[in-house]
């Protein structure tokens, strides 16, 4: 078959395209304090969103894949997530590449036996002979369950240990821990409508050199209820702005204490948007405010 000048044109502008956009895409990592090994700064949430019987499970390979192929890594799961984490050992499972992700999830319940019971049963069900991270989900009877976490990383179980909570008024607990323990990472809830962690958590984290990890970025999706139908400001190209969910995250990673945040989502499209905004320029500290003052003006 004869393929003409105009074809032959076309398909090299093609490759030309995709080379140059896997060769441009890199998403900006962030070191970790305790360690200074780098990882990427967005990661993928599973709450609700992994939760999913068996049939359904091969509808979030492209999400993962879309994970993998952005440049991000790490897995944010729990106990309290239902099903999630078995489904995250199913399906990595499965990848040839199961081992450049970064694996993290918790510990849920109370007593030092139940504790340790759970967290075997997690890294079973996640099919990892060790864990990446493992926090202590909402703080629940953390001070029987961090020396237990302590031995375990000092025995080369887990790599890092960390503690996690979702409302603001858990944030000065959070932070009188993490000032008098030996803590590698600390999760909690900021948003650009929701900012109390600046009053204090986030710079005793980053004095302590604790690792941040940020969930509920899109305030459960409330800040996409109040942009909706509403258009993003011009001058948002200049940080490579394309969305919302960018416009979002973009402004928590303006904090450069941030290390890592991790929306939820079992939409490949809304991963490859949220994975994409870990990339291109990161606004300063000025311009998240300008973007503050953006959005309360809409």
């Amino acid at each position: 078959m004869m393929i003409d000048e105009k074809t032959n044109q076309s398909f090299a502008f093609f490759l030309f395209c995709t080379f140059t956009f896997h060769f441009i895409f890199s998403m900006l990592e962030r070191l970790i304090p305790s360690s200074k090994e780098s990882l990427p700064v967005i990661g993928l949430g599973t709450w609700q969103t992994f939760d999913v019987d068996e049939k359904n499970q091969s509808t979030l390979i492209p999400v993962l894949e879309e994970l993998h192929r952005s440049g991000g890594k790490l897995i944010d799961s729990s106990p309290m997530y239902g099903r999630s984490e078995a489904v995250i050992g199913n399906l990595t499972s499965k990848f040839k590449t199961r081992n450049d992700f970064f694996y993290a999830t918790k510990v849920w319940t109370t007593g030092k036996q139940a504790g340790i019971d759970q967290m075997k049963s997690s890294m079973k069900k996640m099919q990892r002979d060790t864990i990446d991270l493992m926090q202590i989900h909402n703080l629940l009877d953390w001070k029987t369950h961090l020396p237990v976490l302590k031995e375990w990383k000092e025995a080369g179980i887990i790599k890092y240990i960390g503690i996690t909570h979702y409302q603001d008024a858990m944030h000065d607990e959070l932070a009188k821990i993490i000032s008098a323990e030996k803590i590698d990472f600390v999760q909690f809830n900021y948003s650009i409508d929701s900012l109390h962690a600046e009053k204090r958590l986030m710079k005793v984290a980053g004095d302590n050199g604790v690792a941040i990890l940020i969930n509920r970025p899109f305030g459960e999706g409330r800040l996409f209820e109040k942009v909706k139908a509403k258009k993003l400001p011009e001058w948002c190209t200049e940080f490579g702005i394309k969305n919302w969910s960018s416009f979002f995250l973009k402004f928590i990673l303006a904090d450069s204490s941030v290390t890592c945040v991790i929306p939820a989502t079992s939409d490949v499209h809304h991963a490859a948007e949220n994975f994409h905004a870990g990339s291109d320029s990161i606004p300063d500290f000025e311009m998240s405010r300008n973007m503050f003052n953006y959005l309360n003006s809409i």
